[in-house]
């Protein structure tokens, strides 16, 4: 299965389909178990957590793309500046203190009052839970490498369903720490689980994950450059993302902007993850033919990417116009509403996020990381900016002014990667 393109697209669109409901599962079950001021602060935790875990700095994909080259046995496996398996105690060394230091941050702000929740302790094991996706990208990233997509796809999706069920529980009167506490015992069972098989699989030794000095010596000495444009990429993709967040809290104290851009949030992840599905399914052969220097091959799996990818668009598009206000009423429990102009806007966007992503995914795979940073900046600025220039714009409808310029600002930034795949096509 592992060998058939369509197979491996099937299995993670299916774990996608999973990972949809569980994201749509954690919104649908905290607004009912909290009050709406704890919910507010609810989702900025949830900004928060996805700071966190975007701020490995695209370590991961690095070290996909640079043992994806060795396991491949081309010129990397042999030089000197080729992947070492002590970058892998490196990085779990590397994604552990920035957990360590993500929970520092969150307990100071709990204790300062800059979170105001009168459940700290389950703010605090959320944000665990949620950080626990830093071990497991990394678990993943290298499966995928070694080509044990399947394995990895098949642990994820029972993790999934038994969280979804806990989080499903909360409404049938389980304490949500208890349950918070058990979605966070599996996750660490099944990562820990998924990085011995990577261990097995790479022949590593115990001694391969503590050697720090010697790896962190070798990382240091070959790649600081891919590490510092990937750094600066996924800091100007974080803040992108997540920023409005924040910067509409700052403009306004009226919960529906807020709860729009949510909305939007969770259909661009939920767009992106199948996005993701398709591209990674199609990565074993992408990197095959650009490694081997195969341009024909490569302009047709672009174009069939790009084609799914935007076929995924079109049917969140379609469903969007369809059922958009009952979902997000639904979602968010009848406390705001959302109309027709809202939801063009959200469409919109969303099929610029598309090809942005499918661009992003493959460069990234394939370790062009300077290019990524160059192409990040406009949205980052256009995402910053977009909040307050709705607010000095058109400040008595400055949810609908939001909504335009971010995503009139997602559209341009599509153009301008579009542009970076028609010259990676053509050799």
């Amino acid at each position: 299965m592992e060998g058939s393109a369509r197979i491996l697209a099937l299995v993670k669109l299916a774990n996608v389909g999973i990972i949809m409901v569980w994201g749509f599962a954690v919104t649908f079950v905290f607004v009912r178990v909290l009050p709406i001021a704890e919910f507010q602060a609810f989702l900025l935790l949830v900004a928060f957590g996805n700071f966190t875990i975007s701020a490995e700095f695209g370590l991961t994909s690095i070290i996909y793309a640079r043992l994806r080259r060795h396991w491949l046995g081309g010129e990397e496996a042999e030089v000197p500046s080729g992947f070492r398996l002590e970058e892998m105690g490196v990085l779990f060394l590397f994604l552990s203190l920035l957990v360590g230091a993500g929970l520092l941050i969150l307990c100071g702000a709990l204790a300062m009052g800059w979170l105001d929740t009168r459940m700290p302790l389950l703010f605090l094991l959320f944000f665990l839970s949620a950080c626990l996706n830093l071990p497991a990208l990394l678990a993943k990233r290298a499966l995928a490498a070694v080509d044990g997509n399947m394995l990895w796809e098949m642990l994820d999706c029972g993790r999934r369903v038994v969280t979804i069920s806990l989080l499903v529980a909360m409404l049938g009167g389980m304490d949500p720490r208890l349950s918070v506490a058990l979605q966070l015992a599996v996750s660490i069972a099944v990562i820990g689980y998924a990085i011995g098989h990577v261990h097995r699989r790479l022949g590593m030794e115990r001694r391969h994950w503590l050697a720090f000095r010697v790896g962190g010596d070798h990382v240091r000495a070959h790649y600081l450059r891919d590490i510092g444009a990937s750094a600066a990429f996924t800091l100007s993709d974080i803040v992108a993302y997540n920023a409005p967040y924040f910067t509409i809290a700052a403009v306004t104290a009226d919960p529906r902007p807020m709860l729009l851009f949510d909305f939007f949030f969770k259909m661009s992840r939920s767009l992106s993850m199948l996005v993701r599905a398709m591209v990674e399914a199609a990565l074993p052969r992408i990197t095959r033919a650009y490694h081997a220097g195969d341009a024909a091959r490569l302009r047709q799996l672009l174009g069939r990417a790009l084609a799914a990818a935007l076929l995924f668009a079109a049917m969140l598009a379609a469903v969007l116009l369809v059922a958009g206000e009952r979902l997000f009423a639904l979602l968010f429990d009848g406390r705001a509403a959302i109309d027709r102009a809202d939801l063009w806007l959200i469409v919109l966007g969303l099929a610029g996020l598309t090809l942005l992503c499918v661009s992003v995914y493959v460069q990234g795979a394939l370790g062009r990381f300077g290019l990524l940073l160059r192409r990040s900046l406009p949205f980052l600025a256009g995402s910053l900016a977009s909040a307050p220039l709705a607010a000095l714009l058109w400040p008595e409808r400055f949810d609908l002014a939001f909504l335009a310029l971010y995503a009139v600002t997602l559209a341009g930034v599509a153009l301008l990667h579009m542009a970076s795949l028609r010259r990676l096509a053509r050799g």
